[in-house]
Parts: C-alpha cells; structure tokens; sequence
C-alpha cells in the first residue's frame, strides 16, 4: 500500500507541476485560440509576453515616444502570414519594423536541439539551415581571422587547414560565429508546428514581435525562442494563415489582435 501511495503522489505532483504552466487566450478578428507558455524553456521571454499583454510591463509608446503601461498587444494586426509557414504579429506599427523601445536576450539551448551534433558545412558544402549567403560568410569569418588569412595568397597557403576545421564545424559553433548564445540550463523545444516563438532581426534582438509556425522550422531551431505552443483554436491558426495576402505577405484584409490575456 506504502508503495502504491508513492507512485500516486508521484503522478498527481506531475500533474501538478504540468498544470503550473500559464495558458493565455488570443482573441482575434477571425477568431480565438489558447497558447501554452514554457517558462521552463524561456523564463525571461515568458515574462516579457505575459507583461506585454497583461498591461504590466513598461513600453515605449511609438505614437508619443513616451513610457507607457497597458496592455500592448490589444489592437495589433498579424503583419505578416506565410501560407505552410508562418503567421506573425505583435509590431506596434504594423510593418514588421517595430518594437516596444528595448530589446532582450534569446534563451535557446542548442545542445537540447542537437545542434552539436549536425555539422555546418558536411563535406566542405554549407548546410542549408545556416541561411543566406551572410549568415554563412559570418560563421567562417572567425575562422579566417584566427588563421591570418587576409588575401587570396594566404587563403591558397592555408587552404586544407581552413578546410579542415570548417568540416568539423557543427551547427552551435556557426551559430555562435554569427552571434548566439546559449543557455544549457534551457528546456528548449524545437521549432515545430504550433510554437510559439520570438520574432528578431539577429541574435538578441527580441521585443514584442512574435510567429506562430503552421509547419515544422527545423531551419529555425537555435535562432528563435520557442516559448510556448497552441493548445486549442488551431483551426483560427489555419484560417489566418488560408488568408489572402499583398505585398510583403501582409494580410489584404486587418487580422486584429483583439486582446491577449492570461486564462484565469
């Protein structure tokens, strides 16, 4: 009976502890849905998002340039929707260029997504999750400077050494060449159909802009936060993402962001 009791107070202090994650509802102008935050996975973007739509967490009004505290995210517009892909919002102009006037550090850990264990460049070729040309020309380029080379006469000189390491290169340390950082503390999550992660333009370049994936991005995985997942209201997802689009993948018709706000 002793051992019985155990494995039940085992299962309901898991059930518990489940149950402990925050849950906020998205209301929208083509419906609602439920998205379950990690702060396990990303405690300090959890924070961020939860303050942003809640009204507690100071921002800097674009209209006013002035400090502000209400809820943030109420009245926002998905700017941005990728069939298959992607939608996103939370840019307080509508453009994809804007932030709430501060930006926050990413908390990716890339061992927990086998990024260790993919190489970059497998056979001498760039993998084709680094990006565009770039991101690759970033990854190599403290290689370069650690073998002096600075022209085409010390390249040739020191080609198979350069060659020799970049194949070796795994995806964490291209990443870092670029600019990450990780965090092996982090019970980070792929980037999978779903997710919820942060939008940025760069390593630790977070703020308010958020995408919801409508497919799986291992492509993304070490380069945005994923810091929670949709629960409930997928079919909202889908018609946001069925929605016809222009110039810049920007809705035709305003895909309002009604409000945002933690499941009491």
């Amino acid at each position: 009976m002793k051992k019985l009791s155990l494995i039940a107070l085992f299962f309901c202090f898991n059930l518990f502890a489940e149950s402990t994650k925050p849950i906020v509802q998205v209301k929208t102008s083509l419906g609602d849905f439920e998205v379950e935050l990690y702060p396990k996975a990303a405690p300090e973007t959890v924070k961020n998002f939860i303050g942003l739509a809640e009204g507690t967490k100071e921002f800097k009004d674009p209209a006013t340039g002035e400090m502000v505290t209400k809820p943030y995210y109420d009245g926002l517009i998905f700017h941005r929707v990728i069939k298959g892909f992607m939608i996103q919002g939370g840019c307080p102009l509508g453009t994809g260029t804007g932030d709430p006037g501060y930006k926050f550090k990413d908390e990716i850990n890339a061992k927990q997504l086998g990024l260790d264990k993919e190489l970059a460049f497998p056979k001498g070729k760039p993998n084709s999750k680094l990006g565009p040309q770039q991101s690759m020309q970033a990854a190599i380029m403290p290689i370069y400077q650690k073998l002096g080379i600075n022209s085409q006469e010390t390249f040739k000189a020191k080609q198979a050494e350069f060659l020799a390491i970049i194949e070796k290169m795994n995806l964490q340390e291209a990443y870092e060449n670029i600019g990450y950082k990780y965090d092996n503390s982090l019970e980070s999550i792929k980037a999978e159909k779903a997710c919820l992660a942060m939008a940025n333009s760069g390593p630790n370049t977070n703020g308010s802009q958020f995408f919801i994936n409508l497919g799986d991005t291992p492509h993304l995985d070490g380069k945005h936060t994923v810091f929670g997942k949709v629960i409930s209201g997928e079919d909202t997802i889908e018609k946001i993402g069925n929605t016809k689009v222009g110039a810049g993948s920007k809705p035709e018709s305003e895909i309002k962001i009604i409000s945002i706000r933690l499941k009491k």
